[in-house]
């Protein structure tokens, strides 16, 4: 019988420890140095998007890609016609701006139209009155519009309405591109927050 309980005394002492080393196992996996945190969003340079164009700003002034060289850049490809997908992501990017402060100085916001008959000059500048004043407003004629759209593969087409008239059909992202002019990544329309921001401070420093 005594046998029988010193068994029985050193089985509950083997689970005990069984446990104890489970729990810190537990503890070193989840709370632990070692813990794996959530990974900052990586930007790296991809061939095959952006490259030279050749613009007209929402002041008049003519815009290269060397207008901005030297500075990262976010660029949006919409129309000021659009009913809520152009406007949400400009406001959006004016916020982030804002909440930056002065990390975010460096950084570089521009609008392009798909839309140049109907977004001339004029019309941006009025249509960007409502935003952060850093963001840029390019338009011309439809060939070099055409031809930024084509650099950027950016998809837009124009989409005739039943009452008559057209809207536009268009990529909704927003193109990131480091110091050097080279595409590093985009900021999705259905992103977070955090996980925009982020791609914005590591934007800055590139």
């Amino acid at each position: 019988m005594l046998k029988i309980i010193r068994i029985g005394a050193w089985a509950a002492v083997a689970v005990l420890a069984f446990l104890s080393v489970a729990l810190a196992i537990g503890w070193w996996r989840v709370d632990g140095p070692f813990v794996a945190h959530e990974q900052a969003p990586v930007l790296a340079p991809r061939p095959g998007i952006g490259g030279p164009f050749s613009l007209t700003d929402h002041r008049g002034a003519r815009a290269t890609e060397k207008t901005f060289a030297g500075r990262p850049m976010m660029i949006f490809f919409g129309f000021t016609h659009c009913p809520d997908v152009c406007p949400t992501a400009l406001f959006a990017m004016s916020q982030r701006l804002t909440a930056l402060g002065a990390e975010g100085v460096r950084l570089q916001a521009a609008f392009v139209t798909v839309d140049p008959e109907r977004d001339t000059v004029e019309q941006l500048a009025l249509y960007l009155g409502s935003f952060d004043p850093r963001i840029v407003g390019l338009t011309g004629t439809r060939a070099e519009v055409d031809a930024a759209v084509a650099a950027f593969r950016v998809i837009a087409r124009r989409v005739p309405l039943p009452e008559g008239g057209y809207t536009m059909d268009h990529s909704a992202s927003i193109y990131l591109m480091d110091s050097a002019g080279r595409f590093v990544g985009t900021i999705d329309h259905h992103e977070s927050e955090e996980s925009a921001l982020a791609k914005m401070r590591r934007l800055a420093g590139l």
